[in-house]
């Protein structure tokens, strides 16, 4: 009797397998297992074992052990099982794994080793799986990979280790591993990102990297994985800066970092990444997305930042994503999306945009007129800030509403009597310009110059719309324009700066008086010195000592040298006083003296 079983298999969330099964034999189903017509599938879940059962057939494609006491895999374990296609012990009470315990499962394809208590893997625990091509040690307690932990996996595609307590992952860990096309790693207590090890992976397509405490991704993390495709970084709680070449090489089509603590879009590590086509940074602390800063990414189709604190997207933040067609911004801090960000409104073709205190006024007609056209991902926006539609969703609008009810009105600045300031010298001046206007308008100073004035300098706008001039220069003199502008149009004041300069002490000569005898009154004369030239004088009389002195230190030094050596000791021979003579007056012995002397 032959018959033909055909298996669905789908390996989690990411794969499937379709398996074709023939089969021509029976045999007995091991007790505390179920298996199926032909003994193709034997499962043995929920089966109280203790141990992996020795009288399983050997004819069996699909095994299933999952929720099971056993504890050990022993040396060989599985060497009948040559026809073995899915193995699957996940939700055991593994702890150990002895060498060679998977030997003679040279068919085998799917490996599922998932919540068990592993903590280290032996080197050659996977020999004999060179037709492997999904491992799953996903949720285990494992704490290093060793070099060469997965040298025996040549043909295996995808492994799964997520959620495991890695400390430290060597750098020929996955040495071997010539096939390996998408790898889920999890490195909680990780201090840094393994790079050496993932050079080993040339093949490599996507990595997803999950809890690592990082603050910061260095440069050059992921060198030489040229083939990379997809990077996810997820629940990095303390990232908030990538360096500007921490993605340097990376050719990514996918890319995204959620659960992190980013405070700006990373746009120095974004901008070589040509080929990107979407892009997810959502859950972080977002606050802007500022414009003209993602041109570079022309192929962007796809931007989510679900969850962040985003306050303002800048007019011209798309200019130049000409395939730009999903933004999705839920659950933000956002008060309006004006049609100026994007490079143009028809080519996008979604918009998440709800859960957020949206300002329904002429910024968001465009969007309201495109409502019938766009997809909102099921949810669609709702009015909030406006108190007359305050809960009026967009597709509650009709077209005869929106023109009378989506309305903006144009800033006018307030007290514009004329405006003439007058300042000393070094004191600080502040300028006010106040304005009204729905929505409320953005204030900015233009100097003489016509050039805008930023909030750093000596001279800075302040956030309240007013100028400020700290230690006014008569340089500073001139007239400044406060420009209040908001989506209906703007209006402008100019303002006069005199800074008046302070008298100058030149103007008070300092007088010597009697310096000469002269024919003048009272037989003095006076000479007038101002500052200036009393100490142009005393520079040159100080620079006229200082190089005589030096000079003579210089001849002194040459003239001791021509001397020769120079003895720091001296003898010197005496008679003291008072030495007594004989009765005869001749001579007698007198004893000398001798005094040594240090010359210092």
């Amino acid at each position: 009797v032959f018959l033909d079983c055909t298996i669905f298999q789908k390996t989690d969330d990411v794969y499937s397998n379709w398996l074709v099964l023939t089969s021509e034999t029976r045999r007995p189903c091991p007790q505390s297992c179920r298996c199926n017509a032909e003994p193709l599938e034997v499962n043995c879940s929920h089966g109280q074992l203790s141990m992996v059962p020795d009288d399983l057939p050997q004819d069996t494609k699909l095994l299933n052990l999952t929720h099971n006491h056993i504890k050990t895999l022993v040396h060989h374990q599985f060497q009948t099982l040559t026809q073995l296609l899915d193995l699957d012990l996940s939700d055991n009470l593994l702890a150990v794994v002895e060498l060679e315990a998977f030997y003679g499962l040279q068919s085998l394809l799917t490996l599922r080793l998932a919540r068990n208590h592993l903590k280290i893997i032996p080197v050659g625990a996977f020999a004999g799986l060179q037709n492997l091509q999904l491992l799953d040690l996903s949720l285990n307690e494992i704490l290093v990979f060793l070099d060469f932990t997965f040298r025996d996996l040549a043909a295996l595609k995808y492994i799964k280790a997520e959620y495991n307590d890695l400390v430290f992952i060597a750098h020929q860990a996955f040495s071997g591993l010539t096939s390996l096309q998408e790898l889920h790693l999890d490195g909680c207590n990780l201090t840094a990102v393994p790079t050496e090890a993932l050079a080993q992976l040339s093949v490599l397509r996507s990595l997803q990297f999950h809890r690592l405490g990082l603050t910061t991704l260095p440069n050059y993390s992921f060198q030489n994985l040229v083939h990379l495709k997809e990077l996810v970084i997820s629940h990095w709680p303390w990232l908030n800066t990538l360096l500007g070449n921490s993605l340097f090489g990376l050719n990514l089509t996918s890319l995204t970092i959620r659960h992190c603590n980013l405070s700006a879009i990373p746009y120095i590590p974004l901008h070589h990444l040509v080929y990107l086509v979407y892009l997810d940074l959502s859950f972080n602390p977002i606050t802007h997305i500022h414009g003209n800063l993602l041109g570079d990414l022309l192929r962007l189709q796809e931007l989510h930042l679900v969850g962040g604190s985003l306050l303002r997207i800048g007019i011209a933040a798309f200019r130049g994503l000409t395939h730009f067609k999903l933004l999705n911004v839920t659950r933000n801090l956002l008060t309006t999306l004006e049609a100026g960000a994007f490079q143009s409104v028809d080519t996008l073709k979604t918009l998440g945009l709800d859960n957020n205190p949206l300002a329904c006024d002429c910024r968001l007609l465009w969007v309201v007129q495109r409502r019938l056209f766009l997809d909102f991902g099921g949810q669609s926006p709702t009015c909030f800030t406006s108190f007359q539609l305050q809960g009026w969703t967009f597709l509650d609008f009709s077209e005869v509403e929106l023109l009378s009810l989506l309305t903006c009105n144009q800033p006018r600045i307030l007290n514009r009597k004329p405006r003439d300031v007058k300042v000393d010298q070094g004191q600080t001046v502040v300028i006010y310009c106040k304005s009204e206007g729905d929505p409320l308008p953005s204030v900015n100073w233009l100097n003489p110059q016509m050039r805008l004035l930023s909030a750093i300098g000596r001279i800075r706008a302040l956030s309240d719309g007013s100028l400020e001039v700290r230690y006014a220069q008569p340089r500073d003199s001139g007239t400044y324009i406060c420009v209040a502008s908001n989506a209906a149009g703007n209006d402008s004041m100019p303002v006069k700066l005199d800074v008046r300069v302070h008298p100058s002490s030149s103007k008070n000569p300092f007088h010597l008086k009697g310096w000469f005898a002269s024919p003048g009154k009272n037989g003095n004369q006076t000479h007038s010195f101002d500052i200036k030239t009393l100490l142009i004088a005393a520079t040159i009389g100080f620079v006229s000592f200082l190089s005589s002195v030096s000079l003579c230190f210089v001849f002194m030094v040459f003239w001791s040298k021509s001397k020769g050596q120079i003895k720091h000791t001296a003898t010197i021979a005496y008679v003291p006083r008072g030495a007594p003579s004989n009765s005869k007056g001749g001579t007698g012995n007198t004893e000398t003296s001798r005094l040594t002397m240090k010359l210092i």
